[in-house]
């Protein structure tokens, strides 16, 4: 998933919190601290790790029937003689991980239009290094699993989840080259590229047309809209909800229809902050004490303050930013209790489903890796960055092997909603031994590299 760059000012980042303009409240000393932990870059992976250290213990204790059970509760919805009626389970991995595709497909476009995939020469060695990632792991799965009732978890090992990743690079502090945090980035976008389109091919089985035409129409509706000019967000909530709806019945996974709208959405702002400064020289007398206070229209000459400052950034960078916080807090951490409880056994570790998972990921991850890339820079087709050498691509390739949220997504479309125990063992122990050996290869490097580097 996507970081957002903190500022450099500690206190601009508060004033989010509470603003200098506004006096100070008794709940602002609760939210300043926690402010302060969101604010950390590594924060969403350990609260996902938290959250997968409770589903783990919930799963082996005592209360583990309780606890699975609670995820299988039924949520109804109905309209008319249409009733929406699946477990809880099934909400947040089709309903609530729409929201988190939906920021993927923003993340997408950002770094197509403005970022590290919008020039060739910067986008070819993580879109060489991807691959790899993604074609050699699942080789590697098949190697075991081809002709075996398991062979349909290939997808499984295919994805890295930067969400760990990050944390992970954080741990290690300045040393980490930023070269090194961009290819990783770079290589995770291209990775959930690829997990998409893994999912609509490898993972739909029945097709009913006539609910993606219907899709297709609302989707149509939705670029109609932002063609004609219309800002305002609940017709598109409206139409992204109905075209999800009709996805979901289409036998298609409705979450990609997040990715679909995210991939839509406009990447460049309407007012430009020339405009905007000469707004507010011409309405600064409106704000004197007096003639405020007199004013009939306040309201409305709030509504369009806020609707005109909204306007000074694209709906893309506004939707990823308020967007973030919800996937990387509350989404991602749902998605790791209702998924990553399994009970641990050893007869499941030494499982053959696992086995394979956890060479695709410790293996095959990095191998794929190392070996696309040297591929691309020896055919002249890219260069290593400034500041990375062999050693240190090796490492990161390896901590690249820690697959968690798109790894245990696909364990659910390849063997059932509530996925594989084997695989999701897989899952949770090669991305620790990844992670592992990768932090332990870039502790050890990373301090001759800085002095190589000065």
């Amino acid at each position: 998933m996507q970081t957002v760059t903190p500022p450099e000012n500690d206190e601009l980042f508060l004033s989010t919190v509470a603003s200098p303009l506004l006096p100070d409240q008794p709940v602002d000393r609760i939210l300043r601290p926690l402010a302060r932990f969101l604010h950390i870059e590594a924060a969403g992976g350990f609260v996902l790790v938290a959250c997968t250290l409770v589903a783990l213990i919930a799963a082996n204790s005592p209360l583990a029937e309780t606890y699975l059970a609670f995820w299988q509760t039924d949520v109804v919805l109905g309209f008319g003689s249409y009733v929406f009626h699946h477990s809880l389970h099934h909400v947040i991995n089709d309903g609530l991980m729409a929201i988190f595709f939906f920021v993927i497909g923003l993340e997408v476009k950002r770094e197509i239009v403005h970022g590290s995939l919008s020039d060739w020469k910067r986008a070819s060695l993580p879109i060489a290094a991807a691959l790899g990632g993604m074609v050699v792991p699942a080789m590697v799965y098949l190697s075991l699993q081809l002709g075996e009732p398991g062979m349909n978890g290939w997808g499984i090992p295919m994805a890295t989840d930067i969400a760990f990743v990050i944390g992970c690079l954080a741990l290690l502090g300045s040393r980490v080259p930023h070269s090194l945090r961009v290819l990783l980035l770079s290589l995770a976008i291209v990775d959930d590229i690829g997990a998409i389109l893994v999912i609509a091919v490898g993972y739909t089985d029945a097709i009913n047309y006539e609910f993606i035409i219907l899709a297709a129409g609302y989707i149509g509706l939705v670029q109609l809209l932002s063609r004609i000019g219309v800002r305002r967000f609940p017709p598109y909530i409206a139409l992204g909800a109905l075209a999800w709806l009709m996805l979901h019945e289409s036998g298609i996974h409705a979450t990609l229809i997040g990715v679909i709208l995210g991939l839509l959405t406009p990447a460049r702002a309407v007012l430009v902050p020339e405009r905007f400064r000469e707004y507010l020289n011409r309405k600064k007398e409106d704000f004197d004490n007096t003639r405020w206070s007199q004013q009939r229209h306040r309201t409305e000459a709030v509504h369009e303050v806020q609707r005109l400052t909204r306007e000074l950034v694209s709906p893309l960078e506004y939707l990823e930013i308020t967007l973030h916080p919800w996937t990387a807090y509350l989404i991602m951490p749902l998605f790791a209790l209702a998924n990553a409880g399994v009970a641990i056994e050893m007869s499941n570790l030494n499982d053959s489903v696992a086995i394979a998972v956890v060479l695709g990921l410790v293996v095959g991850k990095p191998l794929g890796i190392v070996c696309f890339s040297w591929l691309a820079i020896r055919t002249g087709w890219a260069k290593l960055p400034d500041g990375i050498g062999w050693p240190i691509l090796i490492s990161g390739s390896c901590l690249a092997g820690i697959g968690f949220t798109m790894a245990l997504f696909i364990d659910g479309l390849a063997f059932g909603s509530d996925g594989l125990a084997t695989a999701k063992i897989g899952v949770l122990v090669g991305s620790a031994i990844s992670g592992l050996i990768g932090m332990a290869l870039l502790m050890w490097l990373l301090p001759k590299a800085d002095v190589e580097t000065r």
